[in-house]
């Protein structure tokens, strides 16, 4: 049996101009209190599901399911919300339209406060495509949400990120066996070449000179590039091609509400907030969230001091664990 919900919202308008009926998958830990304030959303991340996102909450964490109602909310794209690998033709596979990060917001606040009856949101906060969904959250709804925490991420991906994104796509779309997205069997290279091109940004520099992989249990950079070819294994190629999609298009301000204002789109973020940059992530650089910063009424810059890369944030090294949990209890006192 599955271990999650499903929320169904029957056509809805997606950006791109196509309609969608949207499932939206969903996990929820804790009880809500009887004033709906006391939840906290953590938005999934790229190739991952909410079992992936639950690093991010625990007994005596600062998000801790014994005071806090916990909603994990799948991106669209993941496999388990509406994606290609689940959507029937002529939308699935190879013809599953862009979903940004203001279609996948929309859907979940509809989650919340249509089905679960939220009244408040005590804390947004998320890692990497989660980061940039928190951005999207604090933007559009300033008034339900008290507190965001955007770890790892951006409100917009810059164009050396989206150059890096579209290589690792690319090295997916090389293979035959992609079929323009309209394949049988996967496309087992491709997903492989995938993962390789993936490998070398998902650390640092300082992680591969330091061995630090050695904590992980690998013995070898070649280990890091099976132990990340190994992840994407685990996600469908059409799946990860959709996300990617939204990763390179997201723009927090790229929407009716800021019309690409991204200024805009930043200073109407009016809830505390604290932006969690690796020092040494490759694509999601500190400079890009100091500007942000700088254009956010209520928000703080705090760099994590790690050399594990954009893994800073993804709760594999203790330091950036107990770093990052400073943070969040903070936000939440």
């Amino acid at each position: 049996m599955a271990d999650y919900e499903i929320f169904d919202i029957p056509g809805f308008a997606t950006q791109s101009g196509v309609t969608l009926d949207v499932k939206l998958a969903y996990k929820t830990f804790g009880t809500l209190a009887p004033g709906g304030d006391n939840v906290v959303v953590i938005p999934t991340f790229y190739g991952g599901r909410h079992a992936e996102t639950e690093f991010m909450l625990g007994a005596g964490r600062p998000i801790d399911p014994a005071r806090h109602f916990v909603v994990i909310p799948n991106m669209l794209g993941n496999g388990l919300s509406t994606s290609p690998s689940n959507t029937p033709a002529p939308v699935g596979r190879g013809g599953f339209p862009l979903t940004t990060l203001y279609d996948n917001v929309l859907c979940q606040h509809r989650l919340l406060t249509e089905h679960l009856g939220v009244k408040r949101i005590r804390l947004v906060a998320g890692f990497s495509m989660g980061a940039q969904q928190t951005y999207q959250w604090g933007a559009l709804f300033p008034d339900l949400v008290d507190a965001i925490a955007p770890i790892c991420g951006s409100a917009r991906t810059s164009e050396h990120n989206q150059t890096f994104v579209a290589s690792a796509v690319e090295a997916l779309m090389l293979d035959p066996a992609w079929n323009q997205g309209w394949y049988e069997t996967p496309p087992l290279r491709g997903l492989l070449a995938f993962g390789h091109v993936y490998s070398a940004w998902l650390f640092s520099q300082d992680f591969f000179r330091e061995r630090l992989y050695t904590r992980l249990g690998l013995n070898s950079r070649e280990d890091v590039v099976k132990f990340t070819q190994s992840y994407f294994l685990a996600n469908d190629a059409n799946n990860l091609i959709a996300m990617a999609r939204t990763w390179m298009a997201g723009d927090i301000s790229a929407n009716p509400r800021f019309n690409g204002d991204f200024d805009a789109a930043l200073a109407a973020i009016g809830c505390r907030a604290i932006v969690m940059p690796g020092e040494t992530d490759l694509y999601f650089r500190v400079a890009d969230n100091a500007y942000e910063v700088s254009r956010m009424p209520q928000a703080e810059l705090l760099p994590i001091p790690s050399k594990w890369g954009h893994g800073a944030g993804f709760g594999v090294d203790p330091a950036d664990t107990a770093f990052v949990d400073a943070a969040l209890r903070r936000l939440l006192a």
